[in-house]
Formats: structure tokens, sequence, C-alpha cells
């Protein structure tokens, strides 16, 4: 009896031992997998609209791409801030370069064309941080991140934040070296491809004439307050840009470019970037149905990569009379923008 009892308790030890082990080696498996950390909440993917007003702080002040609060919160906490969220994966930083506009030029074109580049780390929704999640915080952003190793470069592309007033100080809040991309397309031809994608979405909207036509049956003027005809002022919204960040930071690609020389427009873009020239024209191929350029099989893929569905749908007939009155109006605007830009994009 009393050496079953002794059998019972040491299997019983034996048993308890053994259950120790695996939740410690459980814990340490899921730490070091990073696990741990906190996964980022839902993106939310929306189109153009306007951010909450908060304003910037004064001054030329970059934070570090690994910092977690904002400028103001730093001061007293410089001690806890630059601890980088990583495991053996790679670290989340803030980006070092953000496609900030415009909606309905391409954006979306050159992120997955960027994506193919071995050093380009991307967020594929976007984030609208700096217009309308900023209240969130900068963790939440960072969280947002895709893990990067070294060499690497962490993007995001949110094409209202250039028409967001609130943006470019919130942005240099962050980073004053952050690198601004903007594609840019022909003001009309921008306005008309906004309209359609709404169309597609609301069928019930009215004509196009009769939301760029304010006063449509008497004086027939431009009306700005139309999003779709606000967003083509590139010059207005760029002098709010320059306010916070030089000339040398931006690169504007030309969105009609992207179309007929992809390639072209890559090597500029990884030039600005400081990357090597990996995408080049054996990436590309045009599909004559859509009508712009997609990408060839990527490997290990069984078929070559083109964008959506939504991408390339035909446009409404619009009066001619409607666009020639819209490219009248969007001309000095044009002009203004090539002599700030210097580039001259041949749009009139």
């Amino acid at each position: 009896m009393g050496c079953s009892g002794c059998r019972v308790r040491f299997n019983s030890a034996k048993v308890l031992s053994f259950l120790t082990m695996v939740l410690i080696f459980t814990y340490f498996f899921y730490c070091l997998t990073g696990i741990c950390h906190s996964a980022p909440r839902t993106l939310y993917v929306d189109d153009d609209s306007l951010g909450v007003l908060l304003e910037p702080l004064p001054g030329n002040r970059t934070a570090s791409t690994d910092v977690v609060q904002p400028r103001s919160l730093l001061e007293d906490n410089n001690n806890n801030n630059n601890i980088p969220v990583s495991n053996t994966f790679g670290t989340k930083r803030f980006p070092q370069a953000i496609i900030i506009g415009v909606k309905k030029g391409g954006t979306r074109a050159l992120l997955e064309f960027l994506r193919i580049h071995p050093d380009v780390r991307a967020v594929g929704a976007e984030p609208h941080f700096f217009d309308r999640f900023y209240d969130k915080g900068l963790e939440w952003y960072r969280n947002l991140m895709p893990r990067t190793l070294d060499g690497q470069i962490t993007m995001e592309k949110t094409p209202s934040y250039f028409v967001t007033k609130e943006a470019p100080g919130r942005i240099c809040t962050l980073n004053c070296q952050t690198k601004l991309i903007v594609v840019v397309r022909d003001p009309v031809t921008r306005a008309v491809s906004d309209y359609t994608q709404t169309l597609s979405k609301n069928p019930g909207l009215p004509s196009f004439q009769s939301l760029a036509l304010r006063n449509a049956s008497t004086t027939e003027l431009i009306d700005t307050s139309w999003s779709a005809v606000r967003i083509g002022l590139y010059a207005k919204h760029l002098e709010n840009w320059l306010q916070y960040f030089p000339l040398s930071q931006f690169l504007f690609v030309c969105g009609e470019r992207l179309v007929s020389d992809p390639a072209g427009e890559m090597a500029r873009v990884q030039d600005f970037l400081g990357l090597k020239r990996v995408v080049s024209e054996k990436h590309f191929y045009f599909n004559q149905t859509k009508g712009f350029p997609c990408l060839k099989k990527p490997e290990g893929s069984s078929r070559p990569r083109c964008l959506g569905k939504s991408k390339g749908r035909p446009h409404p007939q619009i009066p001619t009379q409607v666009l020639q009155k819209l490219r009248d109006f969007y001309r000095p605007y044009n002009h203004r923008f090539y002599q700030m830009s210097g580039q001259d994009f041949g749009w009139d």
C-alpha cells in the first residue's frame, strides 16, 4: 500500500512537471514569433474626405520613424519611444515615403508596380491616418505598417492626403524628411474618371454637366465646390504642401506616362526613392482590352496580374462644350502647376 501510494505521487509529479514544460515552451514560442505583439486593427478603404482640424506644431521638427507618440509628447518621454516594435521577421516603421495623391490619377497602379521591388514594403489598403484617423494615435498607425528588414522602404498611399488641409502639417510633425509622391493626370479626364467611379456606385447620380456647372441654364460657371472639380486644382493644393516641405522632397509622376511608358516612369520613381532599378520593361505588357499596362506573370503565379475590374471602365459621354469649358477653366491652374513643379505635363 505504501509503495503504491509513492508510485501515484511520483507519477503525478511527472505529469505536473511535463505540463509545466509545455506551458513554458508555448509561451516562449508565441513571444519569439511576435504573436505577443498586438495585432493591427481593421483597415478602412474609402474615398476622398477632409481631415479633422488639428493645429500642427511650428517649425521643421522631425521625429524618428520608430517613435510611437506625437512630438509634443516626446519631450517628456524620450527614454521610452525609441524602442522599435520588432521580432525576428523585421521592424514596423513609419513610412519613409508616401503616395499622397491624387485620386483617380493612377496611385493604385503605381503602388502595385512598386511592390514588385524587393526593397519596398507597402500597406495594401489606404490607412487614411493623416486625414480621418489621426486621433487614433501614432501607435495605431505604425501597427498598420508591414515589417521591414534593414535596407527596405516602408510605404503607404492615401490619395486624399493631397487635398486635405491638415495633412502636410501632420506628416511633417511626424517626419519632415518624408518623401512625397504625387501622381497627377489631366484634370479634365481625371474629373470624368472620378464621376464615372461614383456613378458606378450610385446609378441615380445627376449628369456630369449638372454637377460641374453652377447654374447650368444661365451663367454656367464651374462649380469648384464639387470634389471632382476641386481635386484638379493641383497648384492650389501644392501651395499648402510647400509651406511644410521643400520641392526637392516631391516627385510628380505623370499618370498618362505611367500608362504609355510604365517602365520609364518607374525608373524615375526608383531613382527618387534611392532604389536600384529593378522594375523595368520586362515586368509589363499592355492589355488592349483594359487600355493600360498589366504586370507579366509574377514568379510562382499561374497568370499575369492586372488591376481590378473597376480599372479601365468606359466613361460616359460628356458634351464637348462642357469638356472645353472645363479645359478653359483649368488652363491657368495647369500653367501655374507646371511652373511650381518644374514639369510641363502638356495637358493644354
